[in-house]
Order: structure tokens, then C-alpha cells, then sequence
């Protein structure tokens, strides 16, 4: 199956009116939108970011510069251009936008990516003045076809009406390509939603479902060659020589090559290119590997939290004086380990060389660095690129690379062939869950005071891990040497703590690491909440009263979540019932507010969380049916990391967890009953595809504490609770 699309062939199958959006510089700060339309194929007079296409079929298909990967972008964004086009849902369409850092830049980033919850964040006024300015321009067609005025003109799910006249999008939509744009398209009172709001089916659910969506294993071009890659079983490994001679002899096997990344296998099909590679005879060089253990890895991190150099990351008060005249100080150091992302679908990508271009398809979250590593590796110019975003089988951070993994390693094959072709680059499981770029390994050293009245008064932690940004294009993000992202949700928490200090130790290792999952807020949420309910224990608070007096004036949001995650739960102040425990969180990440509670059960001495309670503030709730799935996943996310997850390294840096059955995943009858409450918001949206999974680890370990008066430190649980 061949998968294309130049742009010849976008414009001409769009038969009606295509509408671009772009940011005047004027209103950039305000997210306001211009508009500029290609219908006869020439260039827009803006540079956009995001196109709407109106067919002469009536269809509306949105073309989405985020990355679908199971979090909903394609039908959230297409909800906001169909709310302001008064579209019918079964109208709406959804394609992945290609590379292009201009066209299609995340307004939040400045380049073409997804991450960190801003899908929704930076296009919600943006597709919607798309939406708006494509009504407006159907609209005025309709009215000069007509002969009526434009404020006579309705419309409701497609249908334009005036008096006796009607029509559809289609039949109108070639002499609204004629039109003059508007400028700045006004936008609906959010008491007119229709659409937002709204339940709707996801877009993408049922072609995933009866297996026509079209994922990049399922590509195939002619005479492609299939390309697996040896690479070092200790992380910064290289080459020192290799054999290949009995790989060369494996039927279907077409070539043998060197590249940077280790040793590349090229066959006719995925079996013979596996067998290839497991007749390779390798001699690495370890010299800039990492081969100590996790273990040894983990005592070195806990040392650095006394010697390493401390940066500030916040401050207030007197911590010192205040931890010396406390009269009850409690100490706890909490241990996390590295974590792989493991989505379903492993790294792979398929590249054409022909007549000096390139083409590639590939699941790419961050497509302007893989691009340029593709042209890099082949020595073309970037324009000579070009790289399509295909669907992705998850990621949780896999694919956002500044360091373009596969980008570079789909090159390195491309450029190793030395001549024009197709080759498919596939990981196997086992190549994913041992090629690196993991959840940093991370530790937390925290001290808290508590004064003879029993209020908490000092809280000092100090974070070890390595840094995600340095050493790349994102450490400009990075401000006097310091990481935020390492220890993001330690600082600016929601409770009123006069004396606190938290500090940040960049750690170094060969082992590359990468954003998973919430990132930052992946560990410390887990330990500012559990730490937290041990002071409040200490002091004989109550765990939700606790932390709700302890919140700023400026809280509201926070508050709101804890007390309807409180409602929801019917929380009595029993931590303890029958042979159930109870423990709860609450924790901001990516301006999204969630406060959860969890009832726990004690089976064999581990852990079954038999329900869950969320409560969640994102703003306006776009898809309320997206947002609850999106939180019952980070649920399930969250919940099988702590209880099961911890990439090991063994003897020699050697990875151990090479599949499912080491480094295994929550199972259906794991899964708990979860209640999801939405808070009824009129604040933009914000992130929803991360902040459900920070709060679940911290109420399971406060709910286990609870029942059998375990404090789980070192995660996963299975170190501390028992298999």
C-alpha cells in the first residue's frame, strides 16, 4: 500500500473551498486568526498553520498539525472548527497535517510539535476563528447567490437557510473560494455551544476499530526492503567489529551495514531481516557506555542529594532556622526509577529515496527535527523532505525526540544503501524497551517541620536526576543551568508553606532520558503527595481538611476539585474501612487541576485498588467523552507504573526488561471502577492527555499507608509491598 499525497493533489482533491489560518503579527498575543485560502493552488497570502477543506460532497475535513496518538486532537480540534461552521458532526473529517514548522508550528512551542498537553491549549481560539471565517465566507456566497442580505442567512447542522432558500456547504462552497477572507471572524458566546460541550465520537474510533486506519507497520511500497538494526545492549554503546558473515547467509537477507547507530540488516522481509540480525557476531565498545547497575545507579543519585551542587529552584522564609526549632522534623527519601514508555506500537518508519528527494512516513511527535535529521543524514536540503505524520499506536513521550532517533536512524539506512529506494525501519519490542530515552531515574530527599500546635511549618526537597533538556536544541529552554522539567510540581505548589526551599541536582549518565508521561510531575507528584499526607498524619490532620486549609487564598481551582472529589467519594474522615484503605492527591500539572481518591484492598500483602475517584478542572471541557477517557487512561497509566514498572539495568549496564513479561502492564482485571466529575469551567481549555496519571500513584500509596501502615518509598511497589 502506497501512501502519498503532493501538494498538487491535496488542493485538487479538496474540489472546493480550502481556508489556511494564520497569526497576524498584530494579533499573535491574543491568538487571533487571519485568513487566506489556496483554492487554485497558488500560494496563500499568509504563511498558515492549519488549513479547513469544504468539498463539493459537503464534507469538512480539518487538517490537524498534532499527532493523533489515542489522544483525541482530531476530533477536538475538528468539534472547534464544526462548533463555529454550525457543521452536522457526520460531516466533519480529520487528516494529520505533514511536516511543516511554519504552517503547522504549535503556537505554545514555535515549531511544529505535540507534547505537553497543548493540543487544545494553543488552538482553541485558533480553529475556531478557522471555523468562524470559513461560515462567514459560505455565508456571503450564499447571499450574493441568493440575492438576500447576509443577516437573513441562518445555519444549523450544514444547512444554510434564508426565507424558502437552502443548501448545503458543497454546492456553495467553489464561490466562497472567491471570496475575500475576513480578517478577525468573531466567535460564538460559549452560551451558544451546540457542539462543544457535547459528547461526540471520536473520529478516528471507527476506522481503528475495524482496521482500515492506517498505521505506519501497514504501509508497504514496491520493492521496499525491511530493515532491522543491532544495537549495543548497554546504553552509549558503539561498535568495535562484527561478523556478518552468517547473516549474509540467511535467505532474503540483501545487504549488511555499519551506521552510526549500530549494525543494519536489510532484507526482503521482517523474518529474514530478524533472523539476520540474531546471526550477527558483535564486539562492542563500551568506553562512553553506561555500565554501572540501576541499583548502583540509584545509591549513587541518594549520594548527590547531600553532595551534588544544589540549584535553587525555590525558596521562601528560613528553612534552615525553621527545621532546627521544629518540634517534630520528619525525613523521607523517595526512589523512582526508570521508566520506559512502552506504547503498543514500537518505533518504525518507512523512507523512498528518488532523484535526489526524500520521502518519509512515520509516527512523528516532533516531525521538524526528525525532518531535518533525514535531510541531515542524505545531505539534502530540508526542503527536499518531505515527512508525513502518519497515525501513531501511542507514545506518552516515545516519539518527542529533539535528538531525532528514528529521523536519524531511518537516514543512516537510507544513506548507508547508497542509492535510490523504500525501506522500512522496524523496532521489535525488546529494540524499544532497551533503546533508551526513559523516564529519569530519580530521587527525592525531604525533610518537613511540624510545630508543637501541629501545623507543618518547613518543607525542604531536594530532586537528583539527569537533565531531559541539556545537550540539545531544547536546553535554551533551560534558565541559569537548571532543568524545570526535572522537577516541575515541587515548585509552585498550591499550599501555603512559609518556609520551603527546593533544590535540583543535575545527575549525569550515558543513559539518554526523554519526557514520559506528565514528565516532571510523574515523580513529583508522588512525593510532595505522599510526603504531605505523612506530615498530615503526624499532626493528627485530616487528609482533605488538611490540605484544604493549607491551600492559598488563590487556590479556587484546587479547592474546587478536593471538595467534589471529596463529595464524589463521600469522604467521612475514616482512612480506614473495614478491610478497605483510603488514601487521596491532588495535583496540578499542565494548568489542569486533579484531586483523586483511592479505595485499596490488601491481597497477599499487594495492593488491589478497587476504585477510584476524579475529580478534574480543564477548563472547557471540549469533548467531555475524550476527557474522560483521557482520564481513565492516565489512571491506568499511572496505576501500572507504580505497582509494576522500573526499567532495570543489570551487570555491565545491560538492560534486563526487554518485554511484557519483566516490565509488565496493568492487566483488565487490575483495572479499577473509575467516577470521573468534570468541573463545569468557562476558562480556555487546557491539557487532558497527561494530568490524570500524577495523582493515582500518590492516593493508592496514601490509601496502602493507611491500611497496613507501609510507606512506599522506592517504587515500583512490588520493591517494597511484595509481588
Amino acid at each position: 500500500m502506497t501512501i502519498t499525497q503532493n501538494r498538487r493533489t491535496f488542493l485538487a482533491s479538496s474540489l472546493g473551498l480550502v481556508i489556511a489560518v494564520s497569526l497576524p503579527l498584530r494579533g499573535r498575543a491574543q491568538s487571533g486568526a487571519a485568513l487566506a485560502f489556496q483554492a487554485d493552488g497558488t500560494d496563500a497570502a499568509l504563511a498558515p498553520n492549519a488549513f479547513i477543506r469544504v468539498a463539493e460532497d459537503d464534507t469538512v475535513t480539518v487538517i490537524i498539525k498534532h499527532i493523533e496518538m489515542g489522544q483525541g486532537p482530531m476530533t477536538g480540534l475538528s468539534t472547534l472548527v464544526a462548533e463555529e461552521m454550525d457543521a452536522d458532526w457526520s460531516q466533519m473529517r480529520a487528516e494529520s497535517a505533514p511536516a511543516d514548522e511554519e504552517k503547522y508550528k504549535n503556537t505554545l512551542f514555535g515549531l511544529q510539535g505535540t507534547g505537553g498537553s497543548t493540543a487544545m491549549a494553543n488552538s482553541y481560539i485558533q480553529m475556531r476563528k478557522a471555523g468562524a471565517a470559513a461560515r462567514a465566507m459560505l455565508v456571503q456566497a450564499a447571499a450574493e447567490e441568493w440575492g438576500v442580505d447576509a443577516s437573513t442567512i441562518t445555519i444549523a447542522n450544514g444547512v444554510l437557510t434564508s426565507g424558502d432558500k437552502t443548501s448545503t456547504f458543497g454546492p456553495l462552497a467553489a464561490k466562497a473560494a472567491m471570496l475575500t477572507p475576513p480578517e478577525d471572524p468573531p466567535v460564538k458566546d460559549p452560551q451558544d455551544f451546540v457542539l462543544i460541550g457535547k459528547d461526540r465520537p471520536k473520529l478516528d474510533s471507527l476506522a481503528k476499530s475495524n482496521g482500515t486506519a492506517i498505521f505506519t507497520m501497514d504501509m508497504d511500497l514496491p520493492d521496499m526492503e525491511y530493515v532491522v538494526v543491532r544495537h549495543a545492549p548497554m546504553l552509549g554503546g558503539t561498535v568495535a567489529s562484527y561478523d556478518d558473515t552468517a547473516a549474509l547467509n540467511v535467505p532474503g537477507v540483501t545487504a549488511v551495514r555499519q551506521i552510526p547507530q549500530g549494525i543494519a540488516v536489510y532484507a526482503t522481509s521482517t523474518y529474514a531481516a530478524l533472523t539476520g540480525r540474531n546471526a550477527l557476531t558483535v564486539e562492542w565498545d563500551t568506553s562512553a557506555a553506561e555500565t554501572r547497575t540501576s541499583t548502583q545507579m540509584m545509591d549513587d543519585f541518594a549520594g548527590l542529594a547531600t553532595t551534588g551542587d544544589q540549584l535553587l529552584a525555590e525558596e521562601a522564609g528560613d528553612i534552615d532556622a525553621t527545621l532546627a526549632n521544629a518540634a517534630q522534623v520528619i525525613e523521607t527519601e523517595f526512589r523512582f526509577p526508570y521508566l520506559a514508555h512502552a506504547p503498543m506500537e514500537p518505533l518504525d518508519a518507512v523512507i523512498q529515496v528518488k532523484d535526489g528527494s526524500a520521502e518519509t512516513w512515520g509516527g512523528y511527535q516532533f516531525p521538524g527535527f526528525d525532518r531535518q535529521a533525514v535531510a541531515g543524514n542524505l545531505g539534502l536540503p530540508v526542503e527536499n523532505v518531505k515527512l508525513n505524520v502518519m497515525l501513531a499506536g501511542g507514545s506518552f513521550g516515545r516519539r518527542a525526540q529533539a535528538s531525532a532517533q528514528i529521523g536519524n536512524e531511518t537516514g543512516a539506512i537510507a544513506k548507508a544503501a547508497g542509492r535510490d529506494g523504500a525501506w522500512k525501519l522496524i523496532w521489535t519490542r525488546e529494540d524499544d524497551l532497551a533503546g533508551g530515552y526513559y523516564r529519569p531515574m530519580t530521587v527525592h530527599k525531604m525533610r518537613g517541620g511540624i510545630d508543637a500546635e501541629g501545623n507543618i511549618i518547613g518543607w525542604h526537597d531536594v530532586v537528583v536526576n539527569q537533565s531531559i533538556m541539556a545537550g540539545g536544541p531544547m536546553e535554551q529552554m533551560m534558565t541559569d543551568g537548571k532543568d524545570p522539567t526535572s522537577y516541575e510540581g515541587s515548585v509552585n505548589m498550591p499550599y501555603d508553606l512559609a518556609n520551603l526551599r527546593v533544590n535540583w541536582v543535575r545527575a549525569e549518565s550515558a543513559v539518554p532520558v526523554l519526557w514520559w508521561r506528565s514528565v516532571g510531575h510523574s515523580h513529583t507528584g508522588y512525593a510532595t503527595e505522599v510526603f504531605l499526607d505523612q506530615l498530615l498524619e503526624a499532626a493528627g490532620k485530616d487528609p482533605v481538611q488538611g490540605r484544604l486549609d493549607l491551600l492559598k487564598g488563590d487556590m479556587g481551582r484546587d479547592r474546587a476539585v478536593l471538595e467534589k472529589v471529596a463529595e464524589m467519594a463521600g469522604w467521612d474522615g475514616a482512612r480506614v474501612k473495614g478491610d478497605k484503605g483510603y488514601g487521596i492527591a491532588l495535583h496540578e500539572s499542565f494548568n489542569t487541576y486533579v484531586a483523586q481518591i483511592a479505595e485499596v484492598q490488601d491481597v497477599g500483602g499487594f495492593p488491589k485498588v478497587t476504585k477510584v475517584w476524579c475529580a478534574v478542572d480543564c477548563g472547557v471541557a471540549v469533548n467531555p467523552n475524550v476527557i474522560r477517557a483521557q482520564i481513565e487512561g492516565g489512571i491506568g497509566f499511572g496505576l501500572g507504573t507504580v505497582l509494576f514498572n522500573g526499567l532495570t539495568l543489570g551487570e555491565g549496564g545491560v538492560v534486563q526488561d526487554l518485554n511484557f513479561d519483566t516490565y509488565r502492564m496493568i492487566r483488565i482485571n487490575e483495572m479499577p471502577s473509575v467516577e470521573v466529575e468534570i468541573i463545569t469551567s468557562d476558562a480556555d481549555p487546557t491539557g487532558i492527555g497527561e494530568p490524570g496519571t500524577p495523582p493515582i500513584g500518590p492516593a493508592v500509596a496514601n490509601a496502602w499507608r493507611a491500611l497496613t501502615g507501609t510507606n512506599v518509598t522506592t517504587l515500583p511497589f512490588t520493591t517494597t509491598a511484595g509481588a
